[in-house]
């Protein structure tokens, strides 16, 4: 009775540990948070490099060391270069569009389109948006462009970064081997694959998703220029960036663009760019996107919703961004981890159904239990 006794005492004191130890962990993710994205980060961006690092290694036949330094530092110095030419044009653009926003949310409010509009609560509430964001935004980017943004750090973190993901890329192979060594032959041939398949995926969502959004904003931007819009640059970035943003993105760029097109050149355009913007979605639905992706992000509206959702509310933009890659590889390795337990429901399926009259038999038993 005293050792029953001396147990029961001891569970609750075990309880308790487990609940520190778990809050400990907790706290000590939380400090490192921004270590931890940025790992992450660094994680991701390799598996984007690993594709074309192969291409690259059997187009040179060079080693993969030297293959990965000059592949991600020669990207990396393309795009210092070509942020240095295009960065200020294309932000000052934006700047001006959101300074114009109160303008145009007027212009549309005065319009005898949507004159019925004007005086209505959501009006206002949309008018006093486009005050908000055209006051805000553009200081921010002032801020990260001049001297307010702290340059050191932010150059410390992007140099950790990319030179995580160059290092992760050259250890890449010594890291599957070492996979091959604890692991028996089988298990370690299965979890390969299920890495291989995830390196497929994020490395062809990346180069798609960038192929895709050029081809959006181009396309959109170049509409608003050929309709006349003094915002064409700006709406192509916004259209572009927000094509990023899968089964979402789309939608609310035509929100943005359409009644800018309206504001400034009236009905017929607006419903020019509408037509254009409809049309373009389809083609990237049905044509560009199973081309591009093909099956590297075959998952569900339903699941790239929610993705979006939660890695955007834990990541911000970026984490909207990153979603379809990361829940396509979560998809991958929750099939990868309950296949036994499928393959086992599909035998007794299969079992039951072979068996004597078993299926039959279930049916009408179900029949007679049931009340009239």
């Amino acid at each position: 009775m005293s050792t029953w006794r001396e147990r029961e005492r001891a569970i609750p004191v075990r309880t308790l540990l487990l609940a520190a130890a778990v809050a400990m962990l907790a706290a000590a993710v939380i400090s490192i948070k921004d270590t931890l994205i940025l790992v992450f980060l660094g994680v991701f961006l390799a598996l984007v490099f690993e594709i074309p690092l192969r291409a690259f290694v059997r187009w040179t036949k060079w080693g993969r060391g030297i293959s990965a330094t000059i592949l991600v530092l020669g990207s990396a110095a393309a795009l210092a270069v070509l942020g240095l030419l295009l960065l200020v044009p294309l932000v000052g653009a934006l700047r001006d569009f959101l300074k114009s926003l109160p303008d145009i949310v007027q212009q549309l409010r005065d319009s005898s389109e949507l004159s019925w509009a004007g005086d209505s609560g959501a009006a206002e509430n949309v008018q006093q948006g486009a005050s908000n964001l055209s006051d805000s935004i553009p200081h921010a980017i002032s801020s990260i462009l001049g001297i307010a943004g702290n340059a050191f750090s932010t150059g410390l973190w992007l140099f950790t970064l990319l030179f995580l993901a160059l290092f992760l890329l050259i250890d890449m192979e010594r890291l599957r081997g070492v996979v091959r060594q604890v692991l028996m032959p089988v298990e370690a041939q299965r979890w390969l694959d299920t890495w291989e398949r995830i390196t497929q995926t994020v490395s062809r969502w990346a180069i798609g998703a960038i192929a895709i959004a050029t081809i959006a904003g181009t396309v959109q931007g170049g509409t608003a220029w050929l309709l006349g819009s003094s915002y064409a640059l700006a709406l192509g970035l916004i259209a572009g960036f927000l094509d990023l943003i899968p089964n979402l993105g789309a939608t609310i760029a035509g929100f943005i663009l359409v009644p800018t097109i309206l504001a400034e050149e009236g009905l017929t355009d607006a419903l020019i760019m509408l037509a254009v913007v409809l049309v373009y979605q389809q083609v990237e639905n049905n044509l560009l996107g199973p081309t591009i992706y093909g099956k590297a992000v075959n998952i569900s509206p339903f699941f790239v919703i929610l993705g979006v959702t939660i890695f955007g509310a834990l990541l911000g933009v970026l984490g909207a961004l990153v979603a379809v890659p990361v829940t396509a590889s979560l998809q991958i390795v929750a099939i990868e981890v309950t296949r036994t337990r499928r393959a086992m429901v599909a035998e007794a399926r299969a079992a039951l159904e072979a068996s004597p009259g078993g299926s039959g038999d279930a049916a009408a038993g179900s029949s007679a239990a049931a009340p009239p």
